[in-house]
């Protein structure tokens, strides 16, 4: 007989969480939906990418794909005042034994005039193009200057400060954290050590930016839907040194080299006008391997200095349609020449970034730095961002 009451009450509980959940006021916006009691509030949402992909090498076989570039759902709450913590992992980047990556896992207080404290595992502030979010993009991929594979840092485990200025003319981040580099000479992949494969190396890295906005601030993001002048100016860098914890890769490798340190520059600006957009970005990148004379992919005897640019730009039609191109650089210690990229497309807004579909085409020019290694490339993306 106390079974069943207990049954009772716990389904009586269960229906009436469900129906205060219903009738709870609730805000949609862009990047979920909030239900919200005071200055506590649970907010759900995520964004989904379905692309496809074709590759064309030149004098080489074409082949292609499709696949979920982002799976992203995020959940994001608070139960106190001016604190909130945020949950945000993607099942369409798993790999290996990493079937879900870890992407924004932190806690934040808001309570200081201007400023923001992040604790966990969040952006550091480097590359605009690179804390611009992929639901705000102009192409369907980041040039080299956004692209962690290329000496952007990822997304990192430590203490993250933001703020502004009173008026916001003025932004600025700075960041000490723990993060992971894959030793893959032919890249300077900076990961997360959240989702480590078990040859990263791992170290500590410190960093800040500033950004100047002359006529308001101006938010990461690419494209003009509001026609208004803006304009914007910033500089960053970070260092990061190999704390020696794991590095595993043997002298006489080519493929593989443990990194010992790390410097990067960044310089980037941008401007949206009566529906006119332009981004630019200079990065630069002094690196060593462990292995002093180390040579294969980006170095030469154990160190690279390398550097990636690109501009982009869109003009937008009525907000629905916006043409977009852009070109891209990069140059290493390693390479025989400059790597280039030339890319043209087009963006069709059906509920702004909400819901988009995009086209790029991108031809390619040497390819990690070796001569007449070309490919072309078409990248078609739709988005849904809840």
């Amino acid at each position: 007989m106390q079974l069943t009451t207990d049954n009772t009450v716990k389904h009586k509980i269960i229906k009436l969480a469900v129906l205060s959940a219903l009738v709870t006021p609730l805000s949609v916006n862009a990047g979920g939906i909030t239900y919200k009691d005071g200055d506590k509030y649970l907010k759900v949402g995520g964004r989904l990418q379905l692309q496809y992909h074709q590759v064309q090498p030149d004098g080489g076989d074409t082949t292609d794909e499709i696949f979920f570039r982002r799976l992203r759902p995020f959940i994001e709450g608070s139960t106190h005042k001016d604190w909130k913590a945020k949950i945000q992992w993607d099942m369409g980047k798993a790999e290996n034994e990493n079937e879900i990556a870890v992407k924004d896992a932190y806690f934040q207080y808001k309570g200081m005039e201007n400023t923001k404290l992040t604790i966990g595992n969040a952006n550091f502030p480097f590359s605009r193009e690179f804390l611009t979010s992929s639901k705000y993009q102009q192409l369907v991929e980041r040039t080299f200057v956004g692209d962690h594979n290329y000496g952007t840092p990822d997304r990192n485990v430590g203490i993250h400060f933001t703020g502004n200025s009173e008026s916001k003319k003025i932004t600025w981040g700075a960041s000490g954290t723990i993060a992971a580099i894959d030793p893959d000479a032919k890249k300077l992949d900076f990961d997360t050590p959240i989702n480590a494969n078990d040859d990263f190396n791992e170290g500590f890295m410190v960093g800040g930016r500033v950004d100047f906005h002359p006529f308001g601030k101006l938010k990461f993001s690419q494209g003009d839907f509001s026609g208004k002048t803006k304009a914007t100016i910033g500089v960053a860098a970070y260092n990061w040194s190999n704390d020696g914890d794991n590095n595993t890769h043997t002298p006489g490798a080519t493929s593989k080299a443990d990194v010992d340190a790390v410097t990067g520059l960044e310089i980037s600006g941008a401007f949206r006008a009566a529906g006119f957009s332009v981004d630019a970005q200079y990065n630069s990148f002094d690196a060593d391997t462990v292995e002093t004379g180390f040579n294969g992919g980006l170095y030469k005897n154990g160190t690279t200095t390398l550097t990636n640019a690109a501009i982009e730009g869109g003009y937008m039609i009525n907000n629905t349609i916006e043409i977009v191109a852009a070109y891209q650089t990069q140059d290493a210690d390693g390479y025989a020449t400059a790597w280039n990229r030339t890319s043209v497309g087009a963006n069709w807004f059906i509920n702004k970034h909400d819901t988009k579909v995009q086209l790029t085409y991108r031809k390619g020019e040497s390819l990690n730095g070796v001569e007449n290694n070309d490919e072309d490339e078409v990248f078609l993306q739709t988005q849904f961002v809840f």
